[in-house]
């Protein structure tokens, strides 16, 4: 009689299953040890966003000849530093002003980074034969984030006539940004020989060959030249590692 009272019981059950499309099921434990497919959380595991920069810029703000080494650069590199100012940018679409006359601003630090020792003697972080010359880093300290940006800005802006020239004349491609976190910042264009430029712009599809970079880390701010060819993933990663830096 019990058995036959609980067999009438189920089938209830489950017929009131059926009207209401809804099955009650015993509750499963939680598991005892980590959820497949899961990783499991340690103390510092999550690396925490780099700080903007804060005062005065020193030697250590800027790359090292080990970095061009991490995007397949394989010439011995010199590194030579100077202080004071000077031009930025050769380039005759810039103006081939000095820092100071673009921005009025105090002395930077420059960096050159040469593969031969035989230097410019008015400005040793040129190479006396361009083709010595693999990249040139120009920093300094605006004092704030906020005239440190509105200097990037306007420097970015002095190179943007070289992105259109007469066809056949070597020219900047597009701009490029690299948010790394706030206030920490990069601006690149890819840099094209003119037997590439034959509308007036940069080739669409066309690796760059080397180029420039407009750096903005907290109240710092630079200019990254790289004059020897690297493409887009190279350049992409030594701005990165520029700006992080500075």
């Amino acid at each position: 009689m019990r058995t036959r009272t609980i067999a009438v019981i189920l089938t209830a059950a489950i017929g009131l299953g059926l009207l209401t499309g809804r099955f009650v099921l015993p509750g499963r434990s939680a598991p005892v040890g980590p959820t497949p497919g899961a990783a499991a959380a340690s103390p510092g595991a999550r690396s925490s966003a780099p700080k903007p920069a804060d005062g005065p810029v020193t030697g250590g703000n800027m790359l090292t000849a080990a970095e061009f080494r991490t995007v397949g650069f394989s010439k011995p590199i010199y590194v030579v530093d100077r202080t004071g100012d000077g031009r930025y940018a050769n380039a005759a679409c810039t103006g081939e002003k000095t820092l100071g006359e673009t921005l009025g601003g105090p002395g930077a630090h420059f960096r050159g980074f040469v593969t031969a020792k035989d230097t410019d003697r008015s400005d040793r972080t040129l190479a006396v034969d361009v083709n010595d010359q693999a990249a040139r880093e120009v920093v300094a300290d605006a004092g704030s984030p906020t005239l440190a940006q509105n200097f990037a800005e306007r420097l970015l802006l002095e190179e943007v006539p070289c992105q259109t020239e007469p066809a056949t004349h070597w020219v900047y491609g597009p701009t490029h940004t690299i948010d790394v976190a706030a206030d920490i910042t990069a601006s690149w264009m890819g840099m094209y020989d003119g037997d590439l430029n034959s509308t007036g712009t940069a080739p669409r599809g066309k690796e760059p060959c080397g180029g420039i970079a407009i750096l903005q880390n907290g109240s710092h701010y630079g200019v990254l030249e790289v004059d020897t060819c690297l493409g887009t993933a190279a350049m992409t990663r030594i701005v990165r590692a520029a700006v992080t830096r500075l």
